[in-house]
């Protein structure tokens, strides 16, 4: 069967980011396919796991995919610290015979960003709001590759790999059904070791934190990385919790323009024209007059400054936090502020523009990356840093929702009626024909019912 069909009939999406269907992504004709394996989230486990006890499999899916699509290269990128991931790769890479290669990068701060990687393996520099093809590059992630090894056997993308860690007892690397309850995940890591505590769903630095009531109603999609377990009111849970017309206020008073910010930005030192202090210091010079009964939200951006060059430069920020949790000396938050004003630009219809044509990167940048165990302590998590996490657990559950959206593009539509029985690995819900999106397969069996935008299975 054909390569790309095997991978859209299993569903397979990015595991480790925003959820790009896969079998669209593998339909160019890059130059090189490069495997992710840089974990850039610090705390996060899953991919070193796999790459340890999944070597074998995870090489012979790069093989394969550089074989049947007639990519002339295929490289594997992790950290030169991964000594175990690396041993492991290369005794695969020997036994198969393979011609896939390992790409040693520094332990640093955003390695895995999907345009930094592409930097470290090729020396090519992808455009502002450009994409990895632009320079010959399809990036995926290890899990990912994972995923496409069992679509190819005929394994539809059901479970999924992830890391719970944190204030849990037994950190660890999890395997569960897609549809799985944050509860049962961390139940299964030996649950919390405090009653005052606050979730972050994927990593410390670009995760999505929530409260432990909102992260009690939440489930494991396709694209869920991590379970963080931090402490209530911790470093992440503060700046959570900061209003913007605080945050602006700050820095209406505080931003120095010392630039540092800028110079650390990873984009930046790319070559990208992102300056964040710039972006912070008109924001902040230029906020709207807020009464006392007003929130920020309610209007916090004056509509001529989405005409400003450089507050449009925010729509290309990779909103990595190295700015707000590394850079800044006052303690600012560029990256939220520069978030809010990609919102602000897409409401609006406002697409980026790029300018040029080539793109070189900072001369400094060598000298600027910023160490991925200092990150971690800066964003106060440096006491889970060194949690060993490879301990595997696999479970199964008794109750799965499974969001009818899990990816980039359209939601699925159900393909079966509400309350009737399925089987695990059953597809439930297809991609709409012609249209940007994944098919969505029963992760449990069970009795299925429709409930508004997820397929709720509940097992018999």
């Amino acid at each position: 069967m054909d390569l790309i069909k095997q991978i859209f009939d299993s569903g397979v999406v990015g595991c480790g980011g925003a959820g790009f269907p896969t079998h669209v992504k593998l339909k160019a004709s890059p130059e090189i396919l490069i495997i992710n394996g840089a974990e850039c989230e610090p705390l996060l486990r899953t991919d070193r796991y796999l790459m340890i006890h999944e070597a074998e499999k995870l090489v012979s899916g790069v093989d394969l995919i550089c074989r049947e699509l007639s990519i002339p290269e295929g490289r594997i990128a992790l950290k030169k610290t991964y000594t175990k991931e690396i041993e492991a790769l290369t005794a695969a890479i020997e036994k198969l015979h393979s011609k896939v290669q390992l790409h040693l990068m520094d332990s640093f701060y955003p390695a895995g960003d999907e345009q930094v990687v592409v930097y470290e393996v090729t020396g090519k520099v992808v455009s502002p709001a450009g994409i990895p093809l632009d320079v010959g590059a399809i990036v995926d992630n290890v899990a990912t590759i994972i995923a496409v090894a069992d679509a190819v056997s005929g394994i539809p993308f059901t479970e999924k790999y992830l890391t719970v860690t944190g204030e849990v007892r037994e950190p660890s690397v999890l395997k569960v059904p897609v549809g799985t309850s944050f509860a049962q995940c961390i139940e299964m890591a030996g649950g919390t070791t405090s009653d005052k505590v606050m979730v972050v769903s994927g990593g410390p630095m670009m995760g999505a934190p929530m409260s432990w009531e909102a992260a009690m109603n939440a489930s494991v999609t396709k694209t869920t990385s991590g379970i963080l377990v931090l402490p209530e009111d911790g470093a992440i849970d503060r700046r959570r919790k900061t209003q913007l017309n605080h945050m602006l206020n700050r820095a209406k008073a505080a931003c120095i323009q010392c630039t540092f910010c800028t110079q650390l930005c990873p984009r930046h030192m790319l070559g990208h024209p992102l300056q964040p202090h710039r972006i912070m210091r008109k924001m902040a010079m230029n906020m709207p007059h807020q009464d006392n009964n007003e929130t920020a939200k309610d209007h916090w951006i004056l509509p001529e400054l989405l005409e400003d060059k450089d507050i449009r430069q925010a729509a290309i920020c990779s909103e990595c936090g190295v700015c707000e949790v590394y850079a800044c000396p006052m303690g600012l938050q560029p990256r939220v502020v520069n978030s809010l004003i990609k919102g602000e630009l897409a409401q609006a219809g406002i697409r980026y523009s790029r300018e040029g044509d080539t793109w070189e990167a900072d001369a400094n940048r060598p000298y600027r990356k910023v160490p991925t165990k200092r990150i971690a302590a800066r964003a106060g998590v440096g006491a889970y840093y060194h949690i060993d996490g490879h301990t595997y657990k696999g479970e199964t559950a008794s109750k799965v929702v499974l969001p009818l959206k899990m990816n980039i593009g359209v939601p699925a539509e159900p393909v079966i009626s509400d309350g009737v029985h399925v089987e695990k690995g059953q597809l439930i819900a297809a991609c709409p024909e012609g249209k940007l999106g994944a098919n969505l397969h029963a992760s449990i069996s069970g009795t299925a019912h429709l409930t508004g935008n997820a397929i709720t299975i509940t097992e018999v």
